[in-house]
């Protein structure tokens, strides 16, 4: 069985209640992505415009501290592969010479000592970062990265089949035109990792706040999507605020 078809096949094992569920998506594809190549955690995010980077999903609770700390503080493997446009492998001694404030927060807050960063290809060319973590100070050595890019590829492949990321895109980028679901979903996601920061759940919690704010609103999620994309609402909420951070 290659790479492909394990990657599918654990896919489809994830979250199987929510398979036919897309908003759950990018939880799913990290997931399964950190079982098939077997590392400790994994992450997706999104490095757009400065004030549009957000993560979209990780595979546990410790890659979820791990891709804020990143986010929070604008710096880190994942940042610069989107920069370059290659993987940025990191074992530990790299990430106290060329980034000692994020491996101090990492020693301090997570048992993850080591990160292989891969660019995400295709429309997310430029956008996209997929990450992977070690507890291991030199597990990124052992990564291969032949099997980790064609994962990324895949998890690329289904996330710009089922969402728009123009929301993303610098100005001068042309807004192609996408299916209005397509559209709806990319800025949901945008949402999800905004309220993921600012509360610090997981995608799946966040997800669910989200839609319980939405409803007890007596509104669509997709429209609360919507105000916090536009920053019209802030994401920094109690349980009980209606809207949220408002």
């Amino acid at each position: 069985m290659d790479i492909a078809e394990r990657f599918a096949e654990a896919l489809a094992a994830e979250l199987p209640d929510r398979a036919g569920d897309l908003d759950h998506l990018p939880m799913r594809l990290v997931r399964a992505a950190a079982a098939v190549l077997e590392v400790d955690g994994a992450g997706v995010g999104i490095h757009g415009r400065p004030h549009q980077r957000t993560p979209l999903a990780a595979s546990d609770a410790t890659a979820a501290l791990v891709e804020e700390l990143q986010f929070t503080m604008g710096a880190g493997p994942c940042l610069q592969a989107v920069e370059c446009g290659a993987p940025v492998r990191a074992v530990e001694a790299r990430l106290v010479s060329e980034w000692p404030a994020f491996h101090d927060q990492l020693v301090a807050r997570t048992p993850i000592r080591s990160m292989l960063a891969l660019p995400l290809p295709g429309s997310l060319t430029g956008l996209g970062c997929f990450s992977l973590y070690w507890v291991d100070p030199v597990g990124a050595d052992t990564a291969a990265e032949c099997a980790a890019e064609r994962v990324a590829a895949l998890i690329a492949q289904q996330l710009e089949q089922a969402a728009a990321w123009s929301p993303w895109l610098a100005p001068e980028v042309p807004d192609a035109p996408a299916r209005p679901e397509a559209r709806r979903r990319g800025r949901l996601w945008m949402a999800v990792g905004m309220v993921m920061l600012a509360r610090r759940l997981e995608a799946t919690d966040a997800l669910a706040l989200l839609r319980a704010q939405a409803y007890a609103g007596d509104r669509t999620v997709d429209d609360l999507a919507d105000d916090l994309v536009e920053r019209r609402v802030h994401p920094d909420c109690s349980a009980g605020d209606d809207p949220i951070g408002s």
